[in-house]
């Protein structure tokens, strides 16, 4: 589950982005950007055509339901686990190099995935292929920071990139649809020549990266905050199916909270730390972490559900599935080219908080409008255009947000850790949300009332993050109240 997230920032834009040079966007810059985009495109793209294909790959391998949910949170554990790591790594050993020696490692897995013939194998290669992606989507993100002047030209950049990832994930619905109808393999080849295409391209179009910044001696700092995640996110995907307060759980949760802990001992002590602590100082990157979650966890949970209740409650075909959720992303893709313009002229909290509100009245609507059985056209389809049109402003604006006032030499820093804030944020709502399904649900029932409850949760979610997206703007009229 996923589509790319972004970085935090020092100093979040209130007002209208200051003025700045135009930059000239040459071929070579547009080059940059259209792998840059590609990559991203590749990555939402594989990620909706393998929860497509879920199903049928069960059915092939004879993978029990446990096994198949691994198939996702193999990903989800290699790309949560490492993506603070991803992005730091690329400040210190080159952009460029890591990004590359990446995407080649996601092309490899996903080829090997294509091939084998067993569960256990093909859930190592989504493992890998998280892994390779916890690289390559913060080190994308910090490429096109570092290649783009604040202000207009990186607002406009960063709508274009957030298209792809949209178009992405909606292509993948569709393309998921019509290729398990000819075999779940293809699912996997197809990202192969995308993967080979953007890394003979990436290796002649992007620039070679100035001299690294200072540090990458913290061995003892990586292996802590590398363990530490990837004990996080385990805990996170495996307690649906284990239980909250099961001892195992509760020791993977202990085990995980004393690894980040020690993490920060070490990081507060060494000359070189693999991350500057000092950058999550500013209340406002705390709000743009916070925000990924609101809008990824309620997002990608209510998603989930509705895949749920249209496959198996319905038992509506693949594809079919995937036109009814299609508005939402098509919204998505076709809006956040205009994104960029309204940063520019707005600021991004005034959009952080119109996307907030847009995804709160979307769930809002569902859950007043849908009884115990949805209609498509009164209750789904303005929902999805709801949730659509607040995942474009949200997204984009999040984004431009989090990188604002970032030096260049922690901007792989700044990339991995919203990114981290919204897969693993993600990660809790979906696991509390199938928490809450469970427990709620009576023994028996098959129908959408026992969505309800997750339904519930996930407009909560939304609501505290248009509450949080209110702060600076009630802040900022508080003081030009008392400055009057």
């Amino acid at each position: 589950m996923h589509t790319h997230l972004v970085s935090p920032l020092v100093t979040m834009t209130l007002t209208k982005a200051p003025r700045a040079a135009e930059q000239i966007w040459t071929p070579r810059l547009w080059g940059v950007l259209a792998v840059l985009c590609a990559v991203l495109f590749l990555d939402a793209l594989d990620v909706s055509m393998v929860g497509v294909a879920l199903p049928s790959i069960g059915a092939d391998l004879s993978l029990s339901t446990t096994s198949l949910q691994w198939i996702v949170n193999g990903y989800v554990l290699g790309y949560g686990g490492l993506l603070l790591l991803g992005g730091r790594t690329a400040d210190l050993l080159g952009r460029r190099r890591i990004f590359l020696v990446a995407l080649g490692v996601f092309a490899v897995a996903s080829l090997v995935g294509g091939l084998v013939d067993d569960g256990n194998l093909l859930i190592a290669t989504r493992f890998i292929k998280g892994l390779a992606a916890a690289f390559t989507a913060p080190t994308a993100l910090s490429i096109l920071t570092t290649n783009f002047h604040e202000g207009p030209a990186r607002n406009r950049a960063l709508s274009v990139f957030s298209v792809f990832g949209a178009s992405g994930y909606s292509s993948g619905l569709i393309l998921g649809g019509l290729l398990t109808s000819a075999g779940w393999r293809w699912t996997f080849l197809i990202p192969v020549p995308v993967a080979i295409a953007a890394l003979a391209a990436g290796l002649a179009l992007i620039p070679r990266d100035p001299p690294a910044a200072e540090g990458g001696h913290d061995l003892v700092g990586a292996a802590t905050l590398v363990g530490g995640m990837l004990l996080a996110v385990y805990t996170v995907v495996s307690a649906p199916a284990r239980g909250w307060m099961d001892p195992v759980t509760l020791a993977l949760a202990g085990a995980a909270v004393a690894l980040l802990a020690a993490f920060v001992a070490i990081e507060r002590r060494v000359a070189h730390p693999l991350i500057r602590l000092g950058i999550l100082r500013s209340g406002s990157i705390v709000r743009a972490n916070l925000s990924m979650v609101a809008l990824f966890g309620s997002y990608l949970s209510f998603q989930f559900m509705m895949t749920l209740y249209l496959q198996d409650v319905l038992h509506w075909s693949p594809l079919r599935m995937a036109l009814a959720l299609l508005p939402a992303g098509l919204l998505v893709a076709f809006g956040s080219p205009f994104v960029g313009k309204l940063i520019t002229r707005y600021g991004t909290a005034p959009l952080i908080v119109g996307s907030m509100l847009s995804m709160s009245l979307g769930y809002a609507w569902f859950l007043l409008t849908a009884g115990s059985a949805p209609h498509y056209a009164v209750t789904t389809l303005p929902t999805m255009l709801l949730l659509g049109g607040g995942f474009a402003f949200g997204f984009s604006a999040i984004m431009a947000q989090a990188t604002q006032g970032i030096a260049d030499a922690e901007q792989g820093l700044a990339s991995g850790l919203v990114q981290t804030s919204g897969q693993v944020g993600a990660a809790l709502v979906l696991a509390a949300v199938t928490a809450v399904i469970a427990t709620n649900s009576p023994a028996g029932r098959h129908d959408f009332t026992q969505f309800h409850p997750g339904i519930n949760l996930v407009t909560g979610v939304a609501v505290v993050g248009l509450l949080l997206s209110l702060v600076p703007l009630v802040s900022r009229r508080t003081a030009g109240a008392h400055r009057g």
